[in-house]
Parts: structure tokens; sequence; C-alpha cells
């Protein structure tokens, strides 16, 4: 199977819609954006679920998730859409599974739905959230995704946990993809997370790994399938990496300052995606070797097109 790319279109949480004072403006470069992906080949586009900025919150614009979701789906016409990853803590499982029946309708299909246990404490306090523990937060997303996948297939949902509860709970529609819309669960926890993806995810995500983190990712991912007999191969496994791409590799290393803080090593070249197009090439091939199905990128300067161009020309074979 080929490799799928998928893009993060800028939404203003990691300050890449920066210099854009109007906020109608920064929407239709976040879109704009989009419908280059659309046009240059990439598989998917996807969104964060933030609210305001980071590394510090600042007056940015920052567009939320899942209306932004809902108004691209209706921008774009063939390329999937989804989150990066929706963080449960910030609303009710069963209302989320509502909101994703909904745009995967207006969609006509293409919703990817990603969700995750959340991390960014300062955000979920700043909201008024409640922020548990690390561990409460994954048993939160076990009970959610599980009311989730409910909601999508059961006429009338129930499910009695600690932290939820539904009872008889509709949903129509329930979405168009059968059996149900696919459910992404992002994270690479060894002894937890990857062992939900294994009982619940149709597919999983992994971020900012060197290739032999992404072995052993992947390779825990499927001995958790094994110890439930689950096929490791029924779930679609998708990697993100910021990436700069350039001409030249001093050109391409001068655009990495703001993905130090997804890579708190220093290696850069090693955990993202930097360089020429024949080094970033080079770097994809290592990646599938590792057993990446599709790689989601964030590039700091999408909004000025060109390096998404370069990305799809030269990285993809493709625009």
């Amino acid at each position: 199977m080929a490799m799928k790319y998928g893009l993060l279109v800028p939404q203003g949480w990691r300050m890449d819609l920066v210099g854009i004072s109007d906020p109608v403006e920064a929407y239709e470069t976040m879109t704009r954006v989009g419908l280059e992906a659309e046009a240059l080949g990439f598989d998917s586009i996807w969104l964060f679920d933030h609210f305001h900025t980071v590394p510090v919150p600042t007056q940015e614009v920052t567009f939320e998730c899942w209306t932004s979701t809902a108004a691209l789906a209706r921008d774009t016409k063939r390329l999937r859409i989804g989150q990066m990853v929706t963080c449960n803590g910030y609303r009710n499982p069963a209302l989320l599974a509502k909101m994703a029946s909904t745009v995967d309708t207006l969609s006509h299909g293409r919703l990817d739905f990603g969700i995750g246990a959340g991390w960014y404490e300062q955000e979920f306090r700043a909201y008024g959230y409640n922020f548990p523990d690390g561990p409460t937060r994954l048993r939160q997303l076990r009970e959610a995704v599980q009311i989730i996948l409910k909601m999508w297939t059961e006429e009338q949902a129930n499910f009695e946990g600690k932290y939820y509860r539904v009872q008889d709970a509709i949903n129509q529609p329930k979405g168009v993809q059968k059996p149900h819309i696919p459910l992404l669960i992002g994270g690479g926890g060894e002894k937890v997370t990857l062992k939900i993806v294994a009982e619940f995810a149709d597919a999983c995500n992994i971020g900012h790994l060197d290739t032999e983190g992404l072995v052993r990712k992947f390779s825990i991912l499927k001995q958790h399938c094994e110890n439930i007999g689950r096929d490791y191969n029924s779930i679609h496994r998708t990697v993100l990496y910021n990436c700069a791409i350039a001409e030249t590799d001093q050109e391409a290393m001068a655009k990495t300052g703001p993905y130090a803080r997804n890579i708190s090593s220093g290696r850069i070249r090693e955990q993202a995606l930097v360089g020429t197009p024949d080094a970033i090439r080079k770097r994809l091939i290592e990646i599938e070797q590792a057993g990446a199905q599709e790689v989601i990128i964030f590039m700091q300067d999408a909004k000025e097109l060109e390096p998404v161009r370069m990305f799809a020309r030269e990285c993809m074979g493709k625009g």
C-alpha cells in the first residue's frame, strides 16, 4: 500500500497565523491551505484541538477545532479531515459522538475522528476544566471511546462507568461511513495508551520519534494486539512530524526554531523532517520501513503555500 500524506492546516495554535490581523482573512488563509493540499494530492488535512496559543498563551487567533472541521468539510470535496487530536476532557463523549456523526454526514463520509487523553494543563484550567492526573485521564479516555462507539453503532446507547454514563441515548444520523467513523487514538504510552488503541481504535498516531522509536512503538502495539487476538494490520498507523523543507539544508535548518518544543532532545534531524527534498525523501523511506502508513506533517510556514507545493512535488511525487 502506498504511503499516504496528511497536512495540518494553519490554525493559529502554534503561532502559524501571526501577522494576519483580520480574523476573516486568517480563516480564509486556513481554508486556502486546505484547498491547496486537496489540489496537490494530499490524502488528508488535520486540525489541533486547542483554545489558545503555545508555547505561551497570547491574544493571537486560534480557531476552535470542531467548528473549523465542519467548515473545512464543506470547503473541500475530496480529502479526509481529522483532529490531531480531540482532547477528551473538553467535551462530553456522547455530545462529541453526535458532533462527529453530523460532520461525517455533511462531509459525505470524509471524517477521521482523532481523540486523546489531553495534556495541556494551563489550557484545561484557563477554560474551567478539571485537570486530573494522567492515569485518571486515560481511564476517562477508555470509557469515552466505548460510549462514542456505542453512539455510532447502537440504536440506543447505554453505558454506566465511573466517569461517564449514558442512558438510552439516541444518535441520528450516525454518519455515513460503515461500520462507523474511523476512530484514531493519539499517543504512544506503551502500557496504557497503545493497549487502548489495540482494544478500540481503527488507527493510531505517534509523533516526533526517530526511526528506532517508531519501530519500538509499533512492535509494542503489535504485542498488545496479539495479546487480545486483534489483527495488528487492521490498525491504520499514522505518524506526526514537524517539517522544514527548502532548497538548501541551511535554509531548512533556519526554519526549525519553533519545533524545539516538540523535540526537547535537540535531535531535530532525527525526530523531524528537515532538509532538502532529497534528504526528506530518504527519511520518508525510513519511516515507511519502520511501519508507518500515513505521514502527517506540520509546517510552520504552510500559509506561504510554496513549502507545501515543494513537499508535494518533490516528496510525494504529486503536484
